[in-house]
């Protein structure tokens, strides 16, 4: 299916073939692979600033590199504990694969080892993320394993979101996956160098031949407008006797998977302006 004019095109696939088309590529699918496959076709849609079917693919398949096929947030080593992911990670450290041990505790006795879909590391850049989501990720890095938390750090740090670049490595998809250019294999570069690379281009092809099996388009309205809500409108500045007009809230989409029971999250302040930022100065692919 080619790009679509249609805003609910994107929010319209039908996962039921969606999963017939991908359950191959899993062997077969549990119930928590499922739910978090459709965790991420939620949050997508609510987060993505521009609408683009390969973009999805490519954060599907980084999930499903990143977190061994589980499809939720996991901690540092696939560990089942706090304490577990330190140690995974003081053991990297005395092999000499490391050259830090971030996951040492703070003052405040909290360990920033690696957490969520894509591994978020390092006290600084808990930080950062938390200051662009408008989450105190710093004072609560465990945020960072909530699956809606999760979903959106990955979608946030790989696109040009918020802050209208990728904010892992400073590289983003649309740097490599735009107009008639899809560079599965260069996309990598958007979490970690080339590492794996072409296997996980090759899942991101797969996820996307089942996107079109669900009938999504290429190319759709953006963001949050495809699902019926839009920025505020608008206001002329008031007139210097008249009281100061009030933005209408933005309704809440109505989404229709895993995060409907979520909490929803408000951008962050300046959030309109960066997407006409973003739309009238787009950079070059």
């Amino acid at each position: 299916m080619a790009s679509s004019t249609d805003a609910g095109a994107f929010a319209r696939l039908d996962r039921a073939l969606f999963f017939a088309a991908i359950r191959p590529l899993f062997g077969s699918m549990t119930q928590a692979q499922v739910d978090g496959v459709g965790r991420l076709l939620d949050a997508f849609l609510l987060h993505a600033l521009l609408l683009d079917r390969r973009h999805l693919a490519y954060i599907l398949a980084t999930s499903f590199h990143e977190t061994g096929r589980r499809m939720m947030p996991v901690r540092e080593g696939f560990a089942t504990s706090d304490a577990a992911a330190r140690r995974a990670v003081a053991a990297l450290f005395a092999s000499g694969k490391i050259s830090r041990n971030y996951a040492l505790p703070n003052a405040r006795g909290l360990s920033f080892y690696g957490r969520g879909d894509v591994q978020l590391t390092f006290e600084d850049n808990y930080a950062a993320m938390g200051k662009l989501l408008g989450l105190d990720l710093a004072g609560n890095p465990d945020l960072a394993l909530d699956p809606a938390v999760s979903a959106w750090i990955l979608i946030e740090g790989v696109t040009r979101g918020v802050s209208i670049k990728g904010d892992f490595t400073g590289r983003a998809l649309e740097d490599f996956i735009a107009g008639n250019r899809c560079d599965y294999v260069g996309a990598r570069r958007t979490v970690n160098g080339t590492d794996k690379a072409a296997a996980i281009a090759g899942y991101a092809e797969r996820f996307e031949a089942a996107l079109v099996a669900g009938g999504m388009p290429l190319t759709a309205a953006r963001m949050p407008g495809a699902l019926g809500a839009g920025p505020p409108p608008i206001v002329a500045p008031p007139r210097a006797a008249s009281p100061a007009p009030t933005t209408p809230a933005l309704p809440q989409p109505a989404l229709t998977g895993g995060l409907s029971s979520a909490p929803s999250f408000a951008p962050a302040p300046g959030f309109w302006s960066r997407v006409h930022a973003l739309l009238s100065h787009p950079k070059a692919a």
